[in-house]
């Protein structure tokens, strides 16, 4: 790679306006570097002068940008050939210096694999590390006992040999992995060359997913065997292909060929994850997230492609990466993991089939890491302390209650109360409200009754009083809240609402305390208003759910008689399938599509039917 350094002036003598004149259009990557000589910031350009100079642009930065940029004492500035090789330089870079206000990926150990080795009688095993040993490598796995759930299967399916080379090599007799069918005993050859590479091979088609050949090769073996009349051998095999048709059940963890990675990227309430699943030979084999450092500022798109070339670059690149957000710099971040890869890469968004379903499931454990992470005991209580000092409460509010409403044009209106505490949500202290006798759509008269109903029942020693009352609503709301509160005597019960900015984005809400004249403005990167976003969020989640379940009872019955297309021979035999009404309801739409006469689409109205809420 052709660079060259162009060391700047003193940091005392930095000039932006000149330094940016003298810059040259060329790509490369710029540090930023502070009074006391660290580098803060590592960042690559196509275009050196228009990027650096879009730092010192105020009106278009984020306060973070703006923060930084003010503790720039200096720039240094290396021009390369290529924006590709200013990318991998980048990359280099950042996880050399480790400057404060990137986004860094401080997880950066090497993943485990299932390893089949080159021996006459090979071992399949868990292998970490460089790839240097003839054989196949299967994965990457997300962690270690993803692998040994593997090995603890495949062992179960196909009788490999999975011990240690220095104890096969010194057996004079089975050992016990023989007694119980896990092994055919190679180490003192109780089983012929061919017969075990026989198993070896459909251990690999099984690991490239290629489950199919595997049994139509078993059904051949099992076949012949009974020809033969060697029916104890035909059974055996018999309940291998059961097992196998058991496990390859077609779930949509398991329906889509070939390796990819799926990336689903979530930034909100002043944490980002980036949850990566990893699918190889059309097998889901697990996920792990992510917290980037640094990136709480930055949309998803933007901290997916900060994230990778910091993941990818150096590592094994499957063919395939599905992103949940279109990742701008698309184009060129291909072509590099191309380049470095050797092979073809495709980074895209799945619009339609079964990456989609993939990606939804990744989307859905990034949405469980961030809740889990926010949950975080310590994470909590630094947000309730500083929500304490940003309202100026006497006492740390340890537990608070926040009312919503949701309705569909006023019909089956539902409140929802949830409950926090230092220990992130009270689930078990929940409720929700059916409201009834108000003129439909009357937010303020269902929230009235609601909070009525929920604070007599304190009055009469049920449940425990909160240290804040959340309002998800304006001075309407919060005027409701007062008049049951003096009704109930429980005047001194501090009062918060939260609205919506007026473009109703998040970071742009308005507080008002009462008691306090004017609203309270909390910074969009306030840890308190993160906490009062989480909360608000989680009561909105739970309205709604509550609604949607109160409409669907309403609306539908139990039975399958008013299914459109689902006629009595049919709902016949989906019952005798299933065992019953029960089984139904809790089946997928895959099992459903199953029954002989239902369509996908069939199948798709008939789970719509027992599950509202998705």
């Amino acid at each position: 790679m052709s660079q060259t350094d162009s060391p700047i002036a003193e940091p005392s003598k930095f000039d932006p306006v000149s330094f940016v004149k003298s810059l040259t259009s060329r790509p490369g990557v710029y540090r930023m570097v502070d009074a006391s000589g660290a580098v803060i910031y590592v960042g690559k350009a196509k275009n050196l002068k228009k990027r650096v100079a879009s730092y010192f642009r105020r009106s278009s930065l984020t306060t973070k940008t703006q923060v930084m940029v003010a503790q720039i004492a200096a720039i240094e500035i290396t021009v390369t050939h290529t924006e590709n090789e200013a990318l991998i330089l980048e990359n280099n870079l950042i996880k050399e210096l480790m400057p404060r206000y990137n986004v860094l990926l401080r997880d950066d150990k090497s993943y485990p694999y299932l390893f089949i080795s080159g021996d006459t009688f090979p071992r399949l095993s868990l292998h970490r590390g460089a790839k240097r040993k003839p054989g196949k490598y299967f994965g990457p796995y997300p962690s270690a006992g993803a692998v040994r759930e593997s090995l603890n299967l495949l062992q179960k399916l196909f009788p490999v040999r999975q011990c240690e080379d220095s104890y096969y090599q010194n057996r004079s007799r089975p050992c016990l992995q023989y007694q119980i069918k896990r092994c055919t005993a190679p180490c003192v050859g109780l089983v012929s060359e061919a017969e075990y590479q026989q198993d070896v091979q459909h251990t690999i088609l099984f690991l490239e997913g290629k489950n199919q050949q595997v049994m139509d090769e078993l059904s051949a073996q099992m076949e012949a065997a009974s020809q033969q009349l060697q029916f104890e051998q035909a059974a055996l095999i018999r309940d291998k292909i059961i097992s196998l048709r058991r496990i390859q059940e077609r779930q949509y963890v398991s329906s889509m060929q070939g390796d990819s990675d799926v990336l689903a990227a979530i930034v909100r309430d002043g944490i980002a994850v980036v949850e990566v699943s990893f699918v190889r030979g059309g097998r889901h084999l697990g996920s792990k997230a992510y917290f980037p450092k640094g990136s709480t500022d930055i949309s998803a798109a933007e901290l997916l492609e900060a994230f990778i070339p910091q993941y990818y670059l150096g590592k094994d690149v499957p063919a395939e990466i599905l992103l949940s957000h279109e990742v701008e710099g698309a184009a060129l971040l291909q072509e590099v993991l191309q380049t470095e890869s050797g092979h073809k890469v495709s980074l895209r968004k799945p619009q339609r089939g079964h990456a989609t379903r993939w990606l939804q499931m990744a989307k859905t454990n990034a949405e469980i890491s961030l809740i889990q992470r926010l949950q975080s005991r310590s994470n909590l209580l630094q947000r309730f302390e500083m929500l304490q000092e940003a309202l100026a409460l006497d006492e740390l509010p340890k537990r608070i209650e926040c009312f919503d409403i949701s309705h569909t044009r006023g019909e089956r209106t539902v409140a929802s109360c949830v409950v926090f505490g230092l220990e992130g949500a009270i689930k078990s202290d929940y409720r929700k409200f059916n409201i009834e006798g108000i003129t439909g759509g009357d937010d303020y008269a269902a929230m009235h009754q609601a909070l009525t109903r929920r604070f007599t029942r304190l009055n009469n020693g049920e449940g425990k009083r909160p240290d804040l009352l959340l309002i998800d609503g304006g001075k309407g709301q919060i005027k409701e809240a007062q008049e049951v509160l003096a009704e109930l005597n429980l005047s001194d019960l501090p009062i918060l609402g939260i609205a919506k900015g007026p473009a109703r984005k998040p970071g742009e809400e308005t507080l008002f305390l009462v008691g306090q004249a004017g609203e309270v403005t909390l910074p969009a990167d306030s840890p308190a208003l993160h906490l009062l976003q989480q909360v608000r969020d989680e009561a909105h989640r739970f309205a709604i759910s509550g609604h949607r379940q109160r409409r669907a009872k309403a609306r539908t019955s139990s039975s399958l008689e008013d299914i459109p297309g689902l006629g009595p021979k049919r709902r016949q035999k989906i019952l005798q399938q299933f065992g019953g009404l029960q089984e139904v309801k809790r089946a997928g739409v895959e099992d459903l599509q199953r029954v002989e006469g239902i369509s996908a689409s069939l199948a798709q109205k008939i789970y719509d039917r027992f599950h509202p809420d998705n």
